[in-house]
C-alpha cells in the first residue's frame, strides 16, 4: 500500500511554548499547521519532517500519524492495529517499542495498552513475514506512539527517536541544566533582536548562551544530533536527506559584531560551559568568564538582554542568599541598565518578588516538569528600588 505524499504531523512541546512552537513551523511554511494543546499540528511530506526534526528549536519530538480508530476495549484496540501492514514500517530483524498514554477512555493502564498494541503488531509480523520483532527500548527500529483519548485511539510513528532536547552537542552536564528546547523558548520569549549583546551571568553550563548563538547563526539545532529515528525506515531516502542536510548547514551566517557573554561565579561551571562550547565550535566567539553576577559592569547605553536562569535556593539558607544577591542586582539593573531587557527564569515565586519593581510580564512554563516563571520585558528604571523581602 502506497504512502500518501503527506502524513498528519504532531510536534510537540513543553506546556507554554505552544505559541512559540507555532511561529517556527510556520516560517518553516509547513502545510495546515494548527497549534493546539502540547504542540503543534501540520502536515507534511518526508522532507518536511526531516527539516521540522533538524529545525524546530522548541519541539521535543515529531509524531507522524499512521492510523486513528475507535479502541472502546482491547479487541478493538487490536482489531484496529493490525488494520495497518506494519511489514512497511518495520524491517524483517528490526526491533520495536511502543510509549502509550490514555484519557478519559475506558482503557485506563497505559502500560495494558503498549501491551496489546505490541501483541497486534508481532502477532501480524510472524503470521506473514515468519519472524518476530525484538522489543528495544533503548534503540529500536520503530517507536510507536499510542494516544487514547475518549476512546479514540492514534497511532503515530516517532520520527524523531531521543527527545530533540538532546541536540548533540553537550558534554557536560551541569547540576541541574535547562532543557535545550525550553532554553530555546525563553530566548524567543525574551523578543532578543539577535544582534545587541546578550548576556547570561548565572551561565550553569552554557545552555541559554550556545543556544542563543545558533539562533543568531541560523544553526538548525539538530545539525550535531549523530540521527534521527526516521533513518532506520525501510523506505528512507538517505542520499536526498544529506542533501537536504547540507543545504540547512550552508545556511549558517558570520559571527560578525555580536557579543555574547557567559559568566558565573562557580568556576566548576566555568567549566563545564568551556567543555561545551568547544564542542559546539562556539569557543572563540562567546565570551567567557568565573565571575559573581553583582560584579559584572553592564555599560550604559549598551542595551543589551540579559537571559538568564539563576539558582531557585532549594533550601533556606541559599533562599537568604539569593534573596539579597537579587536586591543586589535590581539596584544594579536599576542604575547601570535602563534601556536593557531582562528574561529570568525562576521555579520560587518568593524569589521572584524581588523583581516586581521592574513591571515584567510573567509567563509560565514547565521545566522537567518543575512549575517555573519567565519574567521579560524592557527594564526602565524604576524611581524606587527598594522591595519587601520575600516572604520566608
Amino acid at each position: 500500500m502506497a504512502r500518501p505524499p503527506k502524513s498528519i504531523c504532531f510536534a510537540t512541546c513543553a506546556p507554554g511554548l505552544e505559541a512559540v512552537l507555532h511561529d517556527e513551523v510556520r516560517a518553516l511554511k509547513l502545510a495546515r499547521h494548527e497549534r493546539q494543546v502540547g504542540g503543534v499540528r501540520f502536515e507534511g511530506s518526508r522532507a518536511d519532517i526531516w527539516r521540522a526534526n533538524l529545525e524546530l528549536r522548541t519541539a521535543i519530538r515529531i509524531l507522524q500519524r499512521v492510523v486513528r480508530f475507535q479502541a472502546p476495549d482491547a479487541d478493538a484496540l487490536y482489531a484496529g492495529v493490525q488494520e495497518i501492514d506494519w511489514s512497511e514500517w518495520l524491517p524483517a530483524g528490526g526491533s520495536l517499542w511502543i510509549v502509550a498514554q490514555t484519557q478519559s477512555s475506558q482503557l485506563t493502564h497505559s502500560r495494558f495498552i503498549a501491551q496489546r498494541t505490541k501483541d497486534a503488531i508481532v502477532d501480524q509480523i510472524r503470521s506473514r513475514r515468519g519472524d518476530r520483532p525484538d522489543v528495544d527500548r533503548e534503540d529500536p527500529s520503530l517507536q510507536l506512539h499510542v494516544h487514547l483519548f475518549r476512546d479514540r485511539a492514534t497511532l503515530s510513528i516517532d520520527t524523531s527517536g531521543a527527545s530533540l532536547h538532546k541536540r548533540g552537542w553537550r558534554v557536560a552536564q551541569g547540576r541541574a541544566p535547562l532543557a535545550e528546547t525550553l532554553a530555546a523558548g525563553v530566548i524567543t520569549l525574551s523578543e532578543w533582536d539577535q544582534r545587541s549583546p546578550f548576556v547570561d551571568p548565572f551561565c550553569g553550563s552554557g545552555t541559554l548562551v550556545i543556544e542563543a548563538a545558533f539562533k543568531a547563526l541560523d544553526v538548525a539545532p539538530g545539525l550535531f544530533r549523530p540521527s534521527f529515528a526516521f533513518e532506520k525506515l525501510p523506505d528512507h531516502d538517505a542520499s536526498t536527506y544529506r542533501r537536504l542536510r547540507e543545504e540547512v548547514a550552508r545556511r549558517r551566517r558570520p559571527a560578525g559584531k555580536r557579543r555574547i557573554l557567559a559568566r558565573d561565579r562557580d568556576p566548576e561551571r566555568v567549566k563545564e560551559t568551556r567543555r561545551n562550547l568547544e564542542s559546539a565550535g562556539l569557543q572563540d566567539w562567546i565570551e567567557l568568564e568565573a565571575a559573581p553576577a553583582e560584579d559584572w559592569a553592564p555599560r550604559p547605553g549598551w542595551n543589551a538582554w540579559i537571559v538568564t536562569n539563576p539558582p531557585y535556593g532549594e533550601r533556606l539558607g541559599e533562599e537568604r542568599e539569593l534573596a539579597a544577591l537579587f536586591e543586589r542586582l535590581l539596584q544594579l539593573f536599576g542604575e547601570r541598565c535602563d534601556g536593557y531587557h531582562l528574561a529570568l527564569l525562576s521555579a520560587n515565586p518568593r524569589l521572584a518578588r524581588v523583581f516586581d519593581p521592574l513591571g515584567l510580564r510573567r509567563i509560565d512554563l514547565l521545566n522537567g516538569g518543575l512549575e517555573v516563571t519567565l519574567l521579560t520585558g524592557p527594564i526602565e528604571a524604576p524611581e524606587h528600588h527598594a522591595t519587601d523581602p520575600p516572604d520566608r
